[in-house]
């Protein structure tokens, strides 16, 4: 079983956000493949589904970023999923827009929904796909950056969802080169 962790923050102030594209890309993920119901269990959104023959959760926290492990830490251990099979879907800052790399365990990046993940667990050896929403350039522009809604004119965001949707059992398979390139394959001709 594999337990797959949107970042974001709940609420529909939030559901447009660049720092909610990780709740964006699972919502894409449980859409396309028949997932159940989003219900609420482990201070989370949760869904079930299979993809390539593996058990999936899909666990969106409803703690808010900074307390993402609260939902995180009951999901794994009820379910008894180790790190290695959790992967955190994240805004990645330091990627192009309509980017990803697939990794497991290293950092945090400062990114906080990532470090409480890690405070909960233990470790950073959990899986991340790391979804880039670009850099607006200068540090102090970061956190409206992040917190602000995805622009009408980044035609990008819709194609990399469906890609991501569509490519997801090759990551439930652990082919991570094969998810990315299908991935970037799939979006090339809208960036």
């Amino acid at each position: 079983m594999l337990l797959w962790v949107g970042l974001g923050n709940p609420g529909p102030e939030h559901a447009k956000q660049r720092h909610n594209i990780g709740f964006m890309a699972l919502d894409a993920i449980q859409r396309r493949h028949g997932f159940s119901p989003w219900r609420s269990k482990f201070k989370a959104e949760l869904a079930e589904g299979q993809l390539a023959g593996r058990k999936i959760l899909l666990l969106k926290p409803q703690t808010y970023m900074n307390l993402s492990g609260e939902a995180v830490k009951p999901a794994s251990a009820f379910h008894k999923i180790a790190p290695g099979d959790i992967t955190a879907w994240h805004d990645e800052l330091d990627l192009a827009p309509g980017k990803l790399r697939v990794k497991q365990g290293g950092g945090t990046a400062g990114h906080n929904g990532l470090r409480d993940m890690q405070r909960a667990l233990g470790t950073a050896e959990f899986g991340r796909v790391r979804l880039g929403i670009g850099h607006p350039g200068h540090k102090d522009r970061v956190s409206g950056h992040v917190l602000g809604n995805f622009a009408k004119d980044e035609l990008w965001v819709p194609p990399l969802l469906d890609a991501l949707a569509d490519a997801a059992p090759l990551l439930a398979e652990g082919k991570d080169a094969e998810f990315m390139t299908r991935v970037a394959l799939l979006t090339q001709e809208v960036r």
